[in-house]
């Protein structure tokens, strides 16, 4: 999923995290000349693109709704010869070069979607090809191809190979999987921060606990994708025990959020120089997590925060938060369209094509008449990260940033 999560958009290279990849920005966002109208949201997409879309598409099929061709068509069109996606390809008639950026983590969200949607295995099949092929020796993947192992990037590729219907655990690099890169980046049982996932090792190796990384991680570990279905569980956190399995991991992580969720019912956004706040979107990361795990009951009482908290955070956000809360609803069984008064479906539709103040443009017109499994291509703003305070949480929310005690 800031995905989840909260995706920040930072400087090269740095993934600051949220969907998501996740971090919601309340600041405008400059408007290109022509923003495609089949694209959702109406802020400058070049960081985040198909990031929000393929949230978007995945929350409206959680919903039960059919998502329009044309959005479809859109994210099918972004993908390059090679299998990969950027955020954002003004002209996707033109060649992916390379100067093209691609990553991970748009790649793996698109292709969580378009598996969830079906009828689209030539795109899905080329995208996984691509991101087997950049995987790293440790078995996990960087933000970009060749970048060091993060728990986030790892954790969103996971969700898509099994989406795409691949067993995680056997996709190997030198021997290893992405779950021996999961287990690499949890913190022990001792000590501050025991159970939960760092983003990535600090310069002396050593690993420091990540709200939006400790999320993200839980649902790789155990094999998951940003759609979890509704929870089942005994509704309590486990202890941690010394993780031998990503199972275990999962469990620990998980045990670290519920404990960092029991006093306010959500996790804070500690933000260098600044007072302490919540943090709409790894809250809603978190509460998928739990119920992925099956700790049903914190995850039901942090969702009943978000019901009382997080309208104003998503209208402000845009479509992906929007998507966020959505897919943490239908994790804890909860009716989307009953946000605490709030209609987050038709929120969701309403930012989509044919939102007011959309253009249409030429490239929308040709991609409506294109079949949806283009292989076409993509461009991308290389290292970066999201957008800022989205809460996307997997993907790129101040993860290096956020550090949970």
């Amino acid at each position: 999923m800031n995905v989840r999560r909260s995706a920040a958009v930072l400087a090269a290279v740095a993934v600051l995290g949220a969907a998501a990849p996740a971090a919601a920005d309340s600041s405008p966002s400059p408007t290109p000349q022509a923003l495609p109208s089949a694209l959702y949201g109406d802020t400058d997409p070049q960081y985040d693109g198909v990031w929000r879309q393929s949230l978007a598409l995945l929350a409206q099929h959680a919903a039960g709704v059919e998502p329009p061709k044309a959005a479809v068509g859109w994210l099918t069109g972004q993908q390059c010869a090679d299998g990969s996606f950027a955020p954002f390809r003004a002209d996707p008639s033109a060649a992916c070069d390379a100067k093209t950026m691609v990553d991970t983590n748009q790649t793996a969200a698109a292709v969580q979607a378009l598996a969830a949607l079906g009828g689209h295995d030539a795109v899905t099949d080329k995208a996984v090809g691509w991101l087997k092929s950049v995987q790293n020796k440790d078995g996990g993947w960087g933000y970009t191809a060749g970048s060091p192992s993060d728990t986030n990037s790892t954790s969103v590729v996971v969700g898509a190979l099994a989406a795409a219907g691949e067993k995680p655990g056997e996709v190997r690099k030198g021997g290893k999987s992405p779950y021996d890169a999961l287990l690499g980046l949890e913190l022990p049982c001792t000590g501050k921060g025991a159970g939960a996932f760092a983003y990535q090792p600090e310069k002396d190796g050593s690993l420091t606990a990540n709200a939006d990384a400790t999320a993200a991680g839980v649902l790789g570990a155990l094999g998951r994708g940003l759609l979890v279905e509704p929870g089942k569980g005994d509704g309590a956190a486990g202890s941690c025990v010394k993780a031998a399995t990503p199972e275990q991991a999962a469990a620990n992580g998980a045990a670290h959020l519920a404990g960092a969720l029991a006093a306010k019912g959500y996790l804070l956004a500690a933000t260098p120089g600044a007072e302490d706040q919540p943090d709409v979107g790894n809250t809603a990361d978190a509460v998928v997590a739990l119920a992925a795990q099956g700790d049903t009951a914190q995850a039901e009482k942090s969702y009943a925060w978000l019901e009382k908290n997080a309208a104003d955070w998503a209208a402000q956000s845009g479509p992906a938060a929007y998507a966020q809360l959505i897919l943490a609803a239908h994790a804890t069984g909860a009716d989307p369209r009953d946000f605490g008064g709030t209609d987050l479906v038709q929120q969701l539709q309403a930012a989509g094509p044919a939102a007011p103040g959309k253009t249409t443009t030429a490239e929308d017109e040709a991609e409506d008449e294109k079949d949806s499994d283009s292989p076409f291509g993509v461009w991308w703003f290389v290292g970066v990260c999201l957008v800022a305070g989205i809460g996307i949480g997997f993907l790129i929310s101040n993860r290096t940033k956020r550090q949970q005690p």
